[in-house]
């Protein structure tokens, strides 16, 4: 998985006391409408979130909470999109102006769905500090492929979860997909805490990982769905930084362990409540306004538009919608239309971004963060975590405040070049003698500043963009097989990483990992579209107009 949000993801393997970071991402699709006004509606997964503190948090949400009065507080301004049309010419589109005060918000609907992304984080940390003391508990202590299996089988659930969470939320809505996501994840949980077998344990892990891999759809796209496009950015970070807050809840919760060993269960239990209150907040919350429109259910989106942007805006949001469908009526996009000419563009960003993403070195450094921190001294396995955890969500407040400002495509650059300078330093660290003597301290250095890098953009960023550049009719399936790409990916990189370490010494790792971040920044340069600052149908207009 933030994702998307950037996806961070904290794992270990086998025996190891490592983390990876893991991103998650998600978003869904939406497919395509009726005519006149039974139309349908593009759909989006917002950022992978935003990770930060709860602290930083209040601050975020608040700056987030003003932007929204400032933009819906004043009569909205025309805005004249450049709309192609199915000749290939472009024609100018001037939406609706809105006049008056909004009374809605979207704000407490974003932090709903993001109990979804904190439970991701957390069930993918909650194992590292858990695993030696329920390997104790369930005498698997000299068992590392059993303890393998508890730790990885979260991961092949996410995979199965991140490939049904787009159709759940295509046929039932986003708002019910949540409720029934709640259900693994509690029951997950539940297992886990009472497990008294090793065959009880994995069966919860996996529950929790198709739940995890559900949310790393749903969040994102809800939260892009129902967000307004001047902040858009800024609250699909949000994800991001609650998957991240889920880790270091992970990470704290565990802290009890050295004085009461069997307090792992109690690690487990305390998920259900969130799960017990994302069901009954969703149950509670205006489905997507794009979802009601894509269906035909028109009463209710105008319904839901009311109560997420105030009735001021009915009319304008509604026009847009109208706009983008108008003369549309392709049927719902099958797998192999994937690959047709029309969309294999943008879906072959989709999934290269997050090959780059896995292939960048991220689970690397963490993994190894550890004893990179020993050789400078810092004993605490805690601390480094800490350390790393702390890097990482202040990454991504940065990049949430800069998102909407500097936009998608130029963090992506600038995050990936930082991090092929990080793994430089870190190669160079590990090699050159000259540099013995500060090479704790360089590792360290080159550490903090790849995770920071990693925060800024490569995390956030692809679970954002994603289901901004994907079409209403291929957005579901299409975020789908990106997820699929980065679940797969991070599950090979964790079964053979560190035999092409023992093969290759961890330098020359590094030096690789460096060169696919360069290659990254060129693909980025020659084929990301920016995205900031335009509605999802004027994107779709552009990239994937209709024929």
């Amino acid at each position: 998985m933030q994702a998307s949000t950037f996806t961070v993801k904290g794992i270990i393997g086998f025996g190891l006391q490592n983390r990876r970071i893991l991103q998650g991402s998600g978003d869904l699709k939406r497919n395509t409408l009726l005519a006149s006004r039974s139309l349908r509606m593009p759909e989006r997964g917002s950022c992978f979130g935003v990770n930060m503190d709860s602290a930083s948090m209040g601050i975020e949400l608040g700056r987030a909470r003003k932007t929204v009065q400032s933009v819906f507080g004043s009569s909205a301004k025309a805005r004249s999109h450049r709309v192609r049309a199915s000749g290939g010419d472009i024609e100018d589109a001037t939406p609706l102006k809105v006049q008056g005060q909004s009374s809605g918000s979207v704000l407490p609907y974003v932090g709903v769905a993001c109990l979804g992304a904190i439970l991701f984080g957390y069930h993918l940390g909650v194992v590292n500090g858990a695993l030696e003391y329920l390997a104790k508990d369930l005498g698997i202590v000299e068992n590392t492929v059993i303890q393998g299996w508890i730790v990885s089988s979260v991961l092949a659930g996410a995979t199965v979860g991140s490939f049904t969470g787009g159709a759940l939320a295509d046929k039932f809505g986003r708002t019910k997909t949540f409720v029934l996501d709640a259900i693994p994840l509690a029951v997950g949980a539940f297992l886990c805490t009472t497990a008294q077998s090793v065959q009880a344990m994995i069966i919860g892990r996996l529950l929790t990982g198709i739940g995890i891999g559900i949310s790393s759809a749903i969040v994102p796209l809800y939260i892009s769905e129902i967000s307004p496009t001047e902040i858009r950015g800024t609250l699909g970070t949000v994800n991001q930084l609650f998957i991240c807050i889920g880790i270091l809840v992970a990470l704290v919760a565990g802290l009890p362990l050295s004085g009461n060993p069997l307090w792992w269960r109690t690690m487990f239990g305390i998920a259900l409540i969130p799960s017990v209150l994302l069901a009954l907040g969703m149950a509670f919350s205006p489905e997507s306004p794009r979802w009601l429109f894509q269906q035909g259910r028109i009463s209710e989106a105008e319904t839901s538009i009311k109560r997420l942007y105030g009735k001021e805006r009915v009319a304008e949001v509604m026009g847009d919608l109208e706009a983008s469908a108008q003369g549309s009526s392709e049927p719902d996009a099958g797998w192999l239309d994937l690959f047709s000419s029309r969309y294999w563009k943008v879906v072959s960003i989709g999934a290269a971004l997050f090959l780059f993403q896995q292939f960048a070195g991220i689970n690397a450094v963490v993994y190894y963060s550890t004893a990179v921190f020993r050789s400078a001294g810092i004993s605490s396995d805690v601390a480094a975590s800490a350390l790393v955890g702390a890097a990482n969500v202040f990454g991504t407040m940065v990049a949430s405040s800069l998102m909407d400002k500097q936009g998608r495509k130029s963090l992506l650059l600038v995050s990936f070049t930082g991090m092929a300078a990080s793994m430089m330093l870190l190669s160079l660290s590990f090699t050159w003698k000259i540099l013995t003597p500060y090479s704790g301290t360089l590792a360290v250095l080159g550490t903090v500043l790849y995770v920071l890098s990693f925060s800024l953009g490569a995390g956030p960023v692809p679970a954002l963009l994603l289901p901004e550049i994907f079409a209403s009719r291929i957005r579901a399936k299409a975020v789908a097989l990106s997820l699929g790409m980065h679940w797969i990916s991070n599950f090979f990189i964790g079964l053979y990483f560190l035999s092409i370490v023992t093969k290759f010494g961890i330098s020359t790792v590094y030096l690789g990992f460096a060169s696919v971040c360069l290659l990254a920044v060129m693909y980025i340069a020659g084929n990301v579209v920016e995205t900031k600052g335009r509605s999802l149908e004027d994107i779709e207009r552009e990239l994937s107009p209709a024929i």
